[in-house]
This record gives C-alpha cells, sequence and structure tokens, in this order.
C-alpha cells in the first residue's frame, strides 16, 4: 500500500466533508433555520417493521431524530435542522452503513411540494446538482410497470413481476407489500438519471409519518423522495399532527413486527400527547454520507468511510 497515497485520499475527503457540511450550515444560517441537538439514545423509537434497531439495556440507538425534532417543534422552536448520527442495524452495503450521517430539517407552514423545492436548493448549493425533476409515483409505475398502483390487485402485482423476472418465495399477499418489491426492483432502477429526482404522492398504504389527501379517486400519502445518479438521497413528509391516526399507525406497525417475529418497542406517549400541538409543517431526512458520496464520485460509501 502507498501510504502517501492513502493519506492524501483520507485528507482529501476530509477537506471536503468539511466544506460539504460547512455549505448546509450557511444554507440554513440564510433562512433562519436553527441548529439543533437531541438525544440519540432514548426508551422508544420508530416501530416500523422495515427498521431494525440497536437497543441496549431498554433503550435504542435512534434511527432518526424524527420524535425528538417534533417534539421540539410541537413546543415551539420554529424552524429547526440536525446534523446527527443515526443507527439501523444490519443496514450494511455500497449506499449503507449501519451508522451514518444524517441531515433533518422542519419548515413550518411548508407542504411537500414547498419542500422539495427547497431540497433542490439546497443540493444546487451543496453539491451543484443539475436543475431537479418532479414525477408522481403514479406516473413512474404507469410508466414502468404499466398500472395505476391505487388501483391495482394481488394478481395484476404478481404478473407484473413475473414479466419483470422476479421470482419470490413466501411474499405475503399484501399488495403493498408487491408495490414496494416491484418500486425497489423495477422502478428505481431506472432512476438513475443525470439530474436528481423527486417521486411524489406515494400510496397512502406508504404513508408513514405523512398526512394523506384525496387525489382524484385515490387516497395518496403527502410524502417524497429524491434520488440522484441512482442513489435514494432524502425521504420528505408533510408531517401528519393527528394523535389518533398516529396511534392506530403504530399499532399496525407493532402488529406487523409481531407476525415477522421481530421484538415490540413501546409506543412513544408523550410524542403522541405533543403531536396535535404540531404545527403545520413539512421535515426531511437527507443521508449525507451518499450527499459526500456524489459530491466526491466515488462508487461506494466504503471508499470515503
Amino acid at each position: 500500500m502507498n501510504i502517501s497515497h492513502e493519506a492524501n485520499k483520507i485528507n482529501s475527503y476530509l477537506l471536503l466533508r468539511g466544506k460539504i457540511f460547512a455549505r448546509i450550515r450557511s444554507f440554513f444560517a440564510r433562512r433562519c433555520v436553527i441548529e439543533v441537538t437531541t438525544p440519540l439514545l432514548l426508551p422508544t423509537t420508530n416501530p416500523s417493521p422495515y427498521l431494525n434497531n440497536f437497543s441496549c439495556d431498554g433503550l435504542y440507538l435512534q434511527s432518526s431524530p424524527e420524535f425528538a425534532m417534533k417534539k421540539l417543534l410541537a413546543t415551539g422552536s420554529g424552524d429547526i435542522y440536525q446534523l446527527c448520527k443515526a443507527f439501523r442495524k444490519d443496514e450494511a452495503g455500497r449506499f449503507h452503513n449501519p451508522e451514518f450521517m444524517i441531515l433533518e430539517w422542519y419548515r413550518i407552514s411548508f407542504d411537500h411540494h414547498d419542500l422539495m423545492t427547497e431540497v433542490e436548493e439546497l443540493l444546487r448549493y451543496t453539491i451543484k446538482s443539475p436543475q431537479a425533476k418532479r414525477r408522481s409515483y403514479q406516473d413512474v409505475c404507469e410508466e414502468f410497470l404499466k398500472i395505476n398502483p391505487h388501483k391495482t390487485n394481488i394478481k395484476q402485482l404478481k404478473q407484473v413481476a413475473q414479466k419483470n423476472n422476479l421470482v419470490v418465495a413466501n411474499l405475503d399477499n399484501n399488495p403493498d407489500t408487491w408495490l414496494q418489491l416491484l418500486f425497489t426492483h423495477v422502478v428505481e432502477p431506472k432512476l438513475n438519471t443525470k439530474y436528481p429526482i423527486f417521486i411524489y404522492d406515494f400510496p397512502k398504504t406508504q404513508a408513514m409519518l405523512a398526512r394523506t389527501r384525496q387525489q382524484g379517486k385515490a387516497q395518496v400519502a403527502s410524502r417524497f423522495e429524491v434520488y440522484y445518479k441512482g442513489i435514494e438521497l432524502a425521504n420528505g413528509f408533510h408531517e401528519l399532527n393527528d394523535a389518533q391516526e398516529q396511534r392506530r399507525r403504530f399499532r399496525h406497525e407493532l402488529a406487523q413486527r409481531k407476525k415477522l417475529n421481530l421484538p415490540s418497542i413501546p409506543i412513544d406517549e408523550e410524542f403522541l400527547d405533543l403531536l396535535p400541538k404540531l404545527p403545520n409543517c413539512s421535515g426531511v431526512a437527507l443521508g449525507v454520507d451518499r450527499l459526500l458520496l456524489l459530491a466526491s464520485g466515488a462508487q461506494s460509501l466504503a471508499e470515503i468511510n
């Protein structure tokens, strides 16, 4: 190994990292968005069955600072952002690490379209990305899967999987599970564009912590994801502030965890108590390590970590 060469690579990455972090802080300072720090080790966390959380002695390393930041918003913080570590067990690969850096921010009186505009402005400011494009979830599914995702059924979804040479065993008959499979394996590879692309208005079954609304004859989730050069960079919501609906979703997720033999997670009652006080706002979580990967031209996180 050429030690001098490796040292130069590390130094170059550290300089880039420092520059990107400075640009992020400058971006929010110009908009009077306050930087905050919230606890990363808490007695509860997001109960999503798609997140495998690290736990120790009844405490959880957070997969996102979302709940803690929303508590600040509900008590009058105003617009806020946070740069911090987040943790997701068993996530390792070209674009995944169990420990990673996340940028999360919330903007009062923004809907998800307003926030998409600001995410694009951040990307252009920090990594000089080209102008982004926006497409609805229904639009890309109709183009690449030849189905309307809001009107489909399990039989049609299985046929689409077969046409795309996806051989799947032991997958349940939940249409949403099949939709997510097809989106990941068929649609996402088509989003490897030279410009950022926002996908918005997901099915209501994929609302997570977002509001839902009527869109024509379908109910959709007011959320978006952004991809750039084939990499999923961010996930944003027009935030739900209905505690009763959020409790119903948490209970559904806990039931799913039980079916999958995953450990149960206590519901964050403080979060639900404060949720009705959450102002009308939108929030987004962006993977900073992936942002640095794009800025550096590296092919995998292993090259820059």
